[in-house]
């Protein structure tokens, strides 16, 4: 997607879209909120400063969140809340409070990992609606079997999982009146879905908790074949997947990236929007993906859905990827040629950021803040 097609046009909030696999994005501050709106996202995930596992990202105060599902749904956007940590004992007072004031907004979903909180939440919270988190590791038919029993009404599927295993889960979650969800672009984890403990042992930085400090992207010393990055794993994207993940029976593919800047929520949920459009509307599929390539990325694979696991999955270097392969489809990695496609990509993505908060200026107004008048009436005995 280019800069051109942007400026000639911003997503038209005025269609309706038809409700078939729901496109998911994140959120991880009031700008990339907007930004997924206006870039066509069905629904947004995003978190609190608490008990969410993006700690790193800006987030969102709770005294935003009324504004914020006021104006997504406005746009027929649902709004899902991370509450997908591991809780602690002592937190227990403060997640009850937050979610007596949850259950009064209308939030469309809680995302959950502790069981401790799916019990709480199916005891005393049964109004709001609960989703199991990709930490929960879903990859077999018990553990969904498992979680509806916990009141799930959605299961995000193992990032680990191939299309075949996929649609076996699914076809299992759809018999029991549960939705699947599948992650289809953003950071792979060296572990199973965020479980590693790396951090945490490392650093003292919990994945569980929020914190992870990522040593799987850190330098070590070079392995026998000269990698000095031996664990860093590229970008997942089954952008040219839709079709598969549609005949699997998926009901919602997710977006990663709630610690990336809003230019890049707009050009990934954008992307994607017009793939799933395309494909909905003549069963087409575009497999050129280089606007994905113009944000932030350590090269694409796809290999876990393919189940084609092993060195292609893997990139010696951590950092963005973007200017190298610009410069190697131009037919030169070099070094110059490399800080030419750097400030090329630079200036696309300068216009590019002014272009998307033109478009989400338009969401600024006519947000009303919710107003309670109240009375009391009384007889004295």
């Amino acid at each position: 997607m280019g800069v051109k097609l942007l400026r000639e046009q911003v997503h038209d909030l005025s269609v309706p879209r038809a409700k078939r696999m729901e496109l998911l994005a994140p959120g991880g501050d009031l700008d990339s909120i907007k930004s997924a709106i206006v870039a066509g996202a069905d629904a947004i995930y995003c978190g609190l400063h608490r008990f969410n596992a993006r700690n790193r990202a800006a987030n969102i105060r709770f005294d935003d969140l009324e504004e914020i599902l006021h104006l997504a749904h406005a746009h027929d956007c649902s709004v899902f809340l991370t509450l997908n940590v591991v809780i602690v004992e002592n937190e227990i007072p403060a997640l009850v409070t937050l979610l007596n004031r949850l259950v009064n907004t209308d939030i469309d979903a809680v995302i959950v990992q502790d069981l401790g909180l799916f019990h709480l939440l199916s005891l005393y919270f049964p109004k709001l609606a609960v989703h199991a988190s990709t930490q929960l590791t879903t990859h077999n038919t018990g553990q969904i079997h498992f979680l509806r029993e916990l009141a799930a009404e959605r299961v995000n599927l193992c990032r680990e999982l191939t299309l075949a295993e996929i649609g076996e889960l699914t076809e299992t979650a759809r018999e029991l009146g549960c939705l699947t969800e599948v992650f289809v672009h953003g950071a792979n984890c060296l572990s199973f879905s965020g479980l590693c403990y790396m951090s945490s042992v490392h650093g003292g930085n919990s994945g569980n908790r929020g914190r992870c400090s990522q040593p799987c992207r850190d330098q070590y010393e070079k392995t026998a074949t000269g990698s000095g990055f031996p664990l860093n794993l590229k970008d997942n994207s089954a952008y040219a997947d839709i079709r598969e993940l549609s005949a699997a029976g998926v009901d919602s593919v997710k977006i990663e990236g709630r610690i990336k800047k809003f230019h890049y929520v707009y050009t990934v949920v954008k992307t994607f929007r017009d793939q799933l459009e395309r494909f909905y509307a003549n069963g087409e599929m575009q497999t050129e993906n280089s606007a994905l390539r113009t944000v932030f990325n350590r090269d694409l694979s796809n290999g876990l859905l393919r189940g084609v696991i092993g060195k292609p999955m893997f990139i010696d270097n951590p950092r963005d990827h973007s200017a190298i392969h610009l410069a190697r489809l131009k037919g030169d990695g070099a070094a110059d040629s490399i800080d030419k496609a750097k400030r090329e990509l630079y200036d696309t993505k300068t216009e590019m950021i002014q272009l998307v908060k033109e478009g989400i200026s338009r969401l600024d107004t006519g947000i009303p803040r919710n107003s309670l008048d109240s009375s009391l009436r009384g007889r004295k005995e």
